[in-house]
């Protein structure tokens, strides 16, 4: 496996775990917009990937993998500017947002300072 991208997480917005109960969850650098902040797990957006992000290749938060279903026209755009992407893990295989992920998998993680969110080409 070859590592495209690694993260860690700094903090959480207050409401940033209210949406892994249905099944996704946004991160943001950290010059998040203050309407947004509240609800983003807030990562190191000096984290850059080093090629595409496709299906096929693997999403790793705290050291479990989720296949990548699907992916979005600015995802890596905007996860190199800003660390800013929403993840699904609902199998999709046709992105919902230009800026999303969508990952197949049955257990989210509970996300928090110090988590590591990574990408990896199998």
């Amino acid at each position: 496996m070859t590592e495209i991208y690694r993260t860690t997480v700094s903090g959480a917005g207050p409401e940033a775990t209210a949406f892994i109960g249905q099944g996704m969850f946004v991160t943001f650098g950290e010059d998040a917009p203050e309407a947004l902040r509240e609800f983003c797990f807030i990562i190191d957006a000096a984290a850059q990937t080093s090629q595409d992000i496709e299906v096929g290749q693997e999403l790793v938060l705290d050291g479990r993998a989720y296949p990548i279903t699907a992916v979005g026209d600015v995802a890596r755009k905007n996860l190199d500017q800003l660390g800013h992407v929403t993840v699904n893990v609902d199998g999709a295989a046709t992105a919902k947002m230009h800026g999303a992920i969508h990952v197949s998998g049955e257990i989210m993680p509970e996300l928090a300072a110090g988590s590591t969110i990574a990408i990896l080409v199998p």
